[in-house]
């Protein structure tokens, strides 16, 4: 189809120039914003390159890519209501080999190097050793071989490409003291790919049956499937060596058996499946799933569709239901996990949860756009995959996240992309630009045309929050309560600090003005406390937010984690050193020495201690920092507690200061609470990189009255919008 150019509409009502919530430093108002917001008449021009397009796209959920992505599985378990087609994809299409039935669950995983740590009849003991393997964070499988007799039960750990990487791996494991007591007098070895296998049987039943046989003598024996000539074909395959030279072992081992002798090496290009009995799932000796699992050689590609209409669900991706179909191979190693579906659809997901559903519909269709434009940039931007389903590209969590609006905003701009000079555009977005957003270089060094700071309407996200109170409590301890948890008692202290009581039992004082699981509780108060109010605050959003004070060890345990080079002694200063055109920090010193980090957005995580810090759109107050004016007349800066601070008593006696926290009043009466040792307070704007599109700037400025061609065009400068 002929490009066609999109022409953005005026705004369906005028509104007045919006303020944002920055601080006073960065807060300014820009004439020529607010009448481009009054009365711009942007258009989209008709772009002469190709508009770009996608029929399906390929989404990673678990994939080994060293240094760029890294989240695996060991085993992958899929269901679906209507049933499951399993076969493999070869370059002229998919092959089905045979069904799953409706509802019923199948494991799949790669045939590689595992540490064989025991092998036992008994299934008690066996387990006892697979959970304490899972309970030490091992990659456990407990697997049963069939014998004509009990079944034997084996307990294999992890996922390595070599027998080395295996060998090493069971070492480690027979020297966990807790490990070694349950393993008794077995020793843990190694188990590997290389496999005897018979001639075609005439079923899977007399499959079962040989393996049974070669079980009995105490070989590793599978049935294994494949297709022959479009027939569904079953063999048993023997011995799980690390080696082809160790398979003579097992060739002579097997020769008892009926046909035995006639056995051959599976050749390394071979598409199969091996099918072990798995009990990890179950935990149960007489309740098991079939693992499947494909050859690391040979390149081949498993293939997992549904059977029916419904959809298939993944178990290690939280149970969640997807579209499309599975693709499973082995990469580095290691099995990914590849999820291909139509690109629209795609987007149903990716709109629904990197936005609320039940925002404006213009604003809904600005991030369809955007996400779309996002995707297609990437081309195959993970070896095998365009996207991941993380934010490390944008999240998508499959079908059940789906909703009517987010759908109807996708399809209402189906085919729409962002185009800069004819080419589609990175269209990069954030939660909160926190009142302004960044300019490309604050987040990655690098200039990008499209990518240039604006205004941005971010407040709208403090709606209906409530405020909380800075308290100082009557341990001497410091933390936040919301403000309708306590009452104003009308008392004041003699410094004038107003006096407030605690209404309720069991209060959580929170070290953030933030109820989260991951903020810590400073103290746990009951109904009537009295409390200091030191500060009030909105509660912490994506526009303004409060973290710390950290102390010395808290920052210079999470800054050594990622600064190179490393800070040798405590933190006394913590300062912003440079800011990027939008004032966010690109540069901050520690100790008078620039902290060296891998890129400006790394300062979040070279800060968050317990969490990145939600923006490099802040602040750092130095809590210990205090100036003490002498009798003398003569001040002195105070920022540790190497000189000690000396307070005289109302009986005229002095003492030095032990608490952990001073309460430092300025001229203009505004209390504070400073610490005693150094500690770093960090407040700051915005929630994300900040760079491209605001998701609450853009829920503002539709909740305004502008479309979603407006809105993109506004936060990505000089874009033309355009669809096939």
């Amino acid at each position: 189809m002929k490009n066609t150019a999109i022409k953005a509409r005026q705004p369906q009502q005028a509104e007045k120039p919006y303020r944002t919530g920055m601080r006073a430093w960065r807060r300014t108002l820009l004439l020529t914003l607010a009448m481009a917001l009054l009365f711009s008449t942007w258009t989209a021009s008709t772009s002469s390159a190709a508009v770009p397009s996608l029929d399906k796209i390929r989404v990673a959920l678990f994939l080994s890519l060293p240094g760029k992505y890294d989240s695996t599985t060991p085993a992958a378990t899929f269901s679906s209501a209507g049933g499951l087609n399993v076969g493999v994809r070869e370059p002229d299409g998919e092959q089905t080999w045979f069904g799953i039935p409706a509802g019923v669950s199948a494991r799949f995983g790669s045939d590689d190097y595992k540490a064989k740590l025991f092998e036992s009849a008994t299934f008690g003991q066996a387990l006892a050793i697979y959970q304490q393997v899972k309970a030490s964070g091992g990659a456990a499988f407990l697997t049963s071989v069939a014998t004509t007799g009990a079944a034997r039960y084996q307990v294999t750990e992890g996922v390595y490409r070599n027998e080395a990487e295996a060998a090493a791996a069971a070492a480690k494991w027979k020297a966990d003291a807790k490990l070694a007591g349950l393993l008794g007098a077995y020793k843990p070895g190694v188990q590997g790919p290389f496999h005897l296998e018979t001639a075609p049987l005439a079923s899977k039943k007399d499959a079962q049956d040989a393996a049974a046989a070669f079980g009995s003598k105490g070989l590793d024996a599978f049935v294994a499937v494949r297709s022959v000539a479009g027939k569904e074909t079953y063999s048993v395959m023997v011995g799980s060596e690390p080696s082809q030279d160790k398979l003579a072992a097992v060739q002579a081992a097997a020769a008892s058996v009926p046909n035995g002798s006639a056995l051959k090496a599976v050749a390394p290009q071979s598409r199969h499946l091996i099918i072990r009995r798995d009990h990890t799932v179950s935990a149960v000796a007489n309740v098991s799933h079939e693992l499947y699992q494909f050859p690391v050689t040979g390149d081949m590609k498993t293939w997992i569709a549904p059977a029916g209409e419904a959809f298939i669900t993944l178990a290690e991706r939280s149970n969640r239901t997807y579209r499309g179909s599975f693709e499973l191979s082995s990469v580095n190693g290691k099995m990914a996990v590849v999820n291909e579906l139509p690109f629209e659809q795609y987007l149903y997901s990716v709109v629904a949860v990197e936005m609320y559903t039940s925002w404006p519909l213009e604003a809904l269709k600005a991030q369809a756009v955007a996400a779309r434009s996002y995707a297609l940039n990437k081309g195959y931007g993970f070896q095998i995959a365009h996207v991941v389903d993380t934010t490390l590209s944008q999240v998508y969590n499959g079908a059940s996240v789906e909703a009517q609006s987010s759908t109807e905003a996708v399809e209402a701009t189906a085919g729409v992309v962002a185009l800069h000079n004819g080419k589609v555009i990175e269209a990069i977005y954030s939660s909160s630009a926190g009142g302004m957003t960044a300019d490309a270089t604050e987040a990655w060094s690098n200039s990008v045309p499209y990518l240039q700071p604006v205004e941005s309407p971010d407040s709208i996200s403090e709606t209906g929050l409530k405020s909380w109170y800075q308290v100082a409590l009557p341990s001497g301890a410091v933390g936040y309560i919301r403000e309708d948890l306590v009452r104003d008692t009308g008392r004041k202290t003699e410094a004038g600090s107003v006096i407030l009581e605690s209404t309720t039992d069991a209060t959580n004082i929170r070290r953030h003005p933030l109820i989260q699981e991951t903020v810590p509780v400073v103290a746990q108060i009951q109904s009537g406390t009295s409390l200091i109010a030191i500060d009030k605050v909105i509660e912490s959003n994506p526009m303004n937010w409060q973290r710390g004070p950290f102390t010395s060890d808290e920052l210079l345990t999470v800054m050594n984690t990622y600064a190179n080079p490393k800070i040798t002694g405590p933190i006394t200063s913590v300062e912003v050193t440079k800011r990027g055109p939008s004032g966010r920090a690109t540069e901050i010193s520690v100790n008078g020495t620039k902290l060296g980090v891998s890129s400006p957005t790394a300062l979040r995580t070279a800060l968050g201690y317990g969490g990145s810090l939600p923006s490099t759109s802040f602040e750092v107050e130095q809590t210990g920092k205090v100036v003490v004016l002498g009798g003398s007349g003569a001040s002195v800066t105070r920022s540790d507690d190497s000189k000690k601070l000396y307070v005289m008593g109302a009986e005229g006696k002095s003492a030095a200061y032990a608490g952990d926290y001073m309460y430092v009043m300025d001229g203009e009466g505004d209390l504070r609470a400073a610490t005693r040792n150094p500690g770093f307070a960090i407040s700051g704007t915005g929630y994300g990189h900040g760079v491209g599109l605001s998701q609450y700037g853009a829920y503002s400025l539709a909740a305004q009255g502008y479309d979603y061609e407006y809105i993109l065009q506004y936060y990505y400068k000089g874009i033309t919008l355009a669809k096939e």
